[in-house]
């Protein structure tokens, strides 16, 4: 199977109130470690790409590449997106769609409505005409770039009149509202706006993204899901997980040179997180011709 849209999948996910994971790629591993889970789960996924990652993992050609031929190798039948994160410009959604990336996201989101419309609409038009899917962003998402604790996010959630403006003049497909969830771990009890993610739903009518799904309680996962959330970003969460097995392996096996013997557990450690996190948004056995 090729990659595929994001479009079918979460139009899908909302219909039927479960959410597809957005899942980071960091390297070889964390790309095999997430495409296993999802094909021994029969759950769509979506791989996320980091415009940071990008060079690191050698451009988005290889990246592409990459992603393909380990699909082909592993025989994935489920349904595979690969989604350029926040994507600073527009210039960077062009080299992702020039590539072969099936989504991307335009984070227009710390510029002013105006500028953000401008830069996100120019961005979907492209893509449009490519099959390419677009996510933008609304408010200020803190990160731990940002230092910022989860009280102060509150004060920078999406304005719902903005969401709806950006979403009518631009026609992305999703819209990742800022509603106080955070980049990285949480420094407090998340504290998601519930009542203003329905409005935003509502009125704009398309899936809602949920950033720094990391540490959000499930309870409040579940909550996001059923009020329009359809796509869930993790990948603090994993890169904790492979870390600590890493760590775990080494400490027991300090003469250990070979790389291969200590990714290894920290690739399965990825792997496990995934298809625990599948399992929480409900998108495990969803596979099926609806969503195709």
């Amino acid at each position: 199977m090729g990659l595929e849209s994001m479009k079918l999948m979460l139009s899908h996910a909302l219909e039927h109130r479960y959410a597809v994971g957005q899942f980071n790629v960091n390297n070889l591993e964390f790309t095999q470690a997430i495409l296993l889970a999802a094909q021994e789960e029969q759950s769509p996924v979506i791989l996320g790409v980091s415009e940071s990652y990008i060079s690191y993992l050698g451009g988005y050609t290889l990246v592409v590449a990459m992603v393909k031929a380990l699909m082909e190798e592993y025989e994935i039948t489920v349904p595979v997106a690969l989604h350029l994160d926040h994507g600073s410009s527009f210039e960077a959604c062009q080299k992702a769609i020039k590539a072969g990336f099936t989504s991307v996201m335009i984070d227009g989101s710390h510029h002013p409505l105006d500028e953000n419309i401008a830069m996100t609409g120019r961005v979907a038009a492209l893509a449009h005409e490519h099959g390419v899917t677009v996510e933008a962003e609304l408010g200020r998402i803190s990160g731990r770039e940002d230092d910022l604790v989860v009280e102060e996010a509150e004060a920078m959630y999406a304005i719902v009149d903005e969401c709806v403006r950006l979403v009518r003049e631009t026609s992305v497909d999703f819209l990742a509202p800022a509603l106080g969830s955070v980049h990285g771990p949480y420094k407090a009890k998340p504290k998601l706006g519930f009542e203003r993610m329905q409005e935003i739903q509502e009125r704009t009518g398309v899936p809602l993204v949920l950033h720094g799904g990391t540490g959000i309680p499930n309870a409040d996962i579940q909550k996001a899901i059923l009020l329009g959330t359809a796509k869930i970003n993790v990948n603090t969460e994993n890169q904790m997980a492979c870390t600590a097995a890493v760590r775990e392996y080494l400490k027991a096996n300090p003469s250990e040179w070979d790389p291969r013997r200590y990714l290894g557990p920290g690739r399965d450690a990825v792997r496990e997180s995934v298809k625990r996190k599948m399992r929480e948004f409900g998108s495990i056995n969803r596979v099926s011709r609806e969503n195709r």
